[in-house]
C-alpha cells in the first residue's frame, strides 16, 4: 500500500534536513509542496529532482483528487515551505483524505519554529498554549489576547514582520510588563531574540524584518492574584476576572461564549464567572 509521508522541512537552515527526510523526498514519486518554487530550492539543494506540484491552502480542493490518484500509483511526499505541514500551514485536509481513503500515513518530523522558539525564550516549556497567526483585525486580535491572557503557561503565536508591531501594542494593552521574547529569523544567519516586555520590544523593532515568533510568559500568581488565594489576591482576581469580562462585552462576545472562554483560561467554576456577567449587566443599566 503506497504512504502519504509528511515531512517536515528546515525552517531556516538547509542543514536541519533530517537524513530520513531526504532520503524520503529522493525515493517518492511525487512532492506535494505548499510553494514549488521553495521546495525545488530544497531539492536542488539535495541534489535530487522528484516531480512537485502546488498543494496549498487555496488550491487543496482543487488538487485533492489529483494528488489522491498519484498516491494510488506510489509514495507521495507532503511539505510546506517550513516546518511541518498542518501547523498553521496547509495539509491536513490531504492527511484526513488519504487516511480515509486507506492509505497508509507516515510522520518524518522535522525542525519546529514552535519548540525552537520555547527553548531559546527561557521560559518554561513543560506545558505551552499554541495560538498560531492571531487574526489580523484588530478587534479580534485583542479578543483573542485576552481570552488567552490568564493562561499559566506561556503563549506562543507567529506573526509576519509586517503586523508585527501592530501586536506588539495589542500585547502591551493587554499584558502590560508581562515578559516576552521575539524570537526573529530562528536558524538563519541573522537570527535573533529580544527578550523583554512588549513595549520595549516596540522601541527596539522600528522596522522589523523576517518570519517571528513571539513566546509571552505565561500569568503568574504575582500579576493579579492568584485565583481561590483570598484576601488581597482574591480581591484581585475579582477585578480582572470583571476586566476581562468587561472587553469581550464590549467587543460584542456573546454571554454564553464569554462565559466560556473565561472560565478555560482562568479555572474559574464557569458559576462565579456568569455571576460576575451578570452583575456587569446590571451594572450597566
Amino acid at each position: 500500500m503506497p504512504t502519504l509521508y509528511i515531512v517536515g522541512t528546515p525552517i531556516g537552515n538547509l542543514e536541519d534536513l533530517t537524513p530520513r527526510a531526504a532520503r524520503i523526498l529522493a525515493e517518492v514519486s511525487l512532492v506535494a509542496a505548499e510553494d514549488t518554487r521553495v521546495t525545488r530550492r530544497l531539492l536542488s539543494h539535495l541534489g535530487i529532482r522528484p516531480r512537485t506540484t502546488s498543494f496549498h491552502q487555496h488550491n487543496w480542493r482543487e488538487k485533492m483528487d489529483g494528488v489522491l490518484a498519484e498516491l494510488a500509483e506510489g509514495d507521495v511526499a507532503l511539505v510546506t515551505d517550513a516546518g511541518m505541514p498542518g501547523i498553521s500551514d496547509p495539509g491536513s485536509e490531504l492527511v484526513v483524505a488519504a487516511a480515509e481513503a486507506g492509505f497508509n500515513v507516515e510522520v518524518v518530523p522535522g525542525p519546529s519554529a514552535v519548540t525552537a522558539a520555547l527553548a531559546l525564550s527561557g521560559f518554561s516549556g513543560d506545558a505551552f498554549l499554541f495560538l498560531g497567526f492571531l487574526p489580523r483585525r484588530k478587534k479580534d486580535r485583542l479578543a483573542a489576547l485576552r481570552e488567552a491572557s490568564m493562561s499559566a503557561v506561556p503563549l506562543v503565536l507567529f506573526e509576519a514582520p509586517h503586523r508585527l508591531r501592530a501586536t506588539l501594542a495589542d500585547l502591551d494593552t493587554v499584558f502590560g510588563g508581562r515578559q516576552l521574547a521575539v524570537c526573529r529569523e530562528l536558524t538563519k544567519l541573522h537570527e535573533e531574540v529580544f527578550r523583554g516586555a512588549a513595549a520595549q520590544a516596540l522601541e527596539y523593532f522600528a522596522s522589523p524584518r523576517g518570519e517571528v515568533v513571539l513566546v509571552v510568559q505565561g500569568w503568574q500568581a504575582e500579576d493579579s492574584g492568584q485565583p481561590g488565594a483570598g484576601g488581597e489576591n482574591e480581591v484581585a482576581t475579582e477585578l480582572n476576572l470583571r476586566q476581562m469580562l468587561s472587553d469581550l462585552k464590549e467587543d460584542g462576545v456573546r454571554a454564553k461564549d464569554a462565559v466560556a472562554a473565561v472560565a478555560e483560561s482562568t479555572g474559574l467554576a464557569k458559576n462565579r464567572v456568569y455571576q460576575a456577567w451578570v452583575e456587569l449587566g446590571r451594572e450597566s443599566k
